[in-house]
């Protein structure tokens, strides 16, 4: 269909989206998909080795980081920006040390901001379904499943300290396998759906 100045209607990619990101998926991302799944299913099934590889990971991210960004502060000592560079990267650095000398006693410090975390972000969206009415029922959901999931990690830190890490994990690595199975790597790039790129012609006959 042609409109008047010329310009050629989208109408029809905008109502197709999905079909274009189905037919983005190719044979390759179901198998890396599906292993991703299979990697997740695994996970689940050794979440106290995974947190710990987990905690282990990012100790040494840390670590390294911290070490790269203090390297890169000595070149500005006597200028702007040194201080912050230098205490940041040494803060990194002693997290780093940290994770990786005292590894249960990092995982039991991040399961607790983690509950702490889920009890909050629950009471604030109770908090918010009194005020946005329109919204009330999909903040109580949330609300109550937050509150539930906090509160259970809080009264269970023990044992949630040696698998709530790699549950996490797990549940992450199987969506992602599940969205790439179902949408395809190329299906989510911007440019498939009316980027720049993918502009119908413009230049149409009247």
């Amino acid at each position: 269909m042609v409109l008047r100045d010329g310009v050629l209607r989208r109408d029809t990619m905008e109502e197709g989206v999905m079909a274009e990101m189905v037919k983005g998926r190719t044979g390759l991302d179901l198998v890396l998909g599906g292993l991703q799944v299979l990697v997740g299913l695994v996970i689940l099934g050794h979440t106290a080795t995974a947190t710990t590889l987990s905690l282990l990971f990012v100790g040494w991210l840390l670590f390294a980081t911290g070490v790269f960004v203090l390297a890169l502060s000595l070149f500005q000592i006597g200028k702007d920006g040194f201080w912050s560079g230098f205490l940041g990267g040494g803060l990194m650095t002693v997290l780093g040390i940290v994770f990786l000398r005292h590894t249960t006693a990092a995982a039991v410090t991040v399961t607790l901001v983690a509950g702490a975390l889920f009890t909050a972000i629950g009471i604030a969206r109770l908090a918010a379904a009194v005020s946005y009415p329109e919204q009330r029922l999909p903040l109580l959901l949330g609300g109550v499943v937050s509150l539930a999931l906090g509160l259970i990690v809080l009264f269970n830190f023990v044992e949630a300290t040696y698998t709530l890490l790699g549950i996490l994990l797990g549940v992450q690595v199987i969506t992602e396998g599940i969205a790439i199975m179902v949408f395809g790597r190329e299906a989510r790039r911007t440019g498939r759906f009316g980027g720049p790129a993918d502009d119908p012609a413009t230049h149409a006959t009247a």
